[in-house]
């Protein structure tokens, strides 16, 4: 995973916010390395991720994966399918063609970070500004730890690479490992 950021995308309401929606749905935005993870890969992920079994009670939380081209839309159909022949309730994740994605506000970028006073002070004395958190590769790599999402061995692998100190490194381990 390269970055990911949170917004609203989907529908025909420019600039919506959270308050102003509009007919919009709050996705997340993945940019991720083609070499490092496939699109099938994050698609397993996808469908681990939430219950397509559940009928969402409104647009904004609308069960949806929005694909940029053509394979991607056949590989996200086909994973559909799979999920839709594993039991008897119906699917209700919808297949939509990308439309234009607008970031959502700052203090719902990286909110489990932004959650963790210890982690977010140390990525705000690299980055002061918003923009450059959000658009931190590290930034979301730890977030999606502090989640619960990656194993210990994984966190080794990286750990060196995120811009941590040695005492958050050891306590993202220990995190990571309980």
């Amino acid at each position: 995973m390269v970055r990911t950021r949170v917004g609203y995308t989907g529908g025909t309401t420019e600039n919506p916010t959270y308050r102003n929606l509009g007919d919009h749905s709050e996705a997340v935005q993945i940019e991720y390395d083609p070499t490092q993870i496939s699109f099938q890969e994050l698609l397993d992920v996808f469908w681990d991720s939430h219950t397509p079994t559940t009928q969402p009670f409104s647009r904004q939380y609308m069960n949806v994966l929005f694909y940029h081209d053509e394979e991607q839309k056949r590989l996200a159909v086909k994973s559909l399918e799979r999920e839709a022949a594993k039991g008897d309730d119906p699917v209700y994740t919808k297949i939509l063609p990308a439309t234009t994605f607008y970031p959502a506000e700052d203090y719902h970028q990286k909110y489990w970070l932004r959650h963790n006073p210890v982690f977010m002070g140390e990525f705000r004395a690299i980055y002061p500004q918003d923009e450059e958190i959000i658009a931190s590769t590290a930034a979301a790599r730890v977030n999606g730890y502090l989640n619960g999402y990656g194993t210990p061995e994984a966190l080794r692998a990286e750990i060196d690479s995120l811009g941590l100190s040695p005492e958050s490194s050891k306590k993202l381990l220990e995190i990571v490992s309980n």
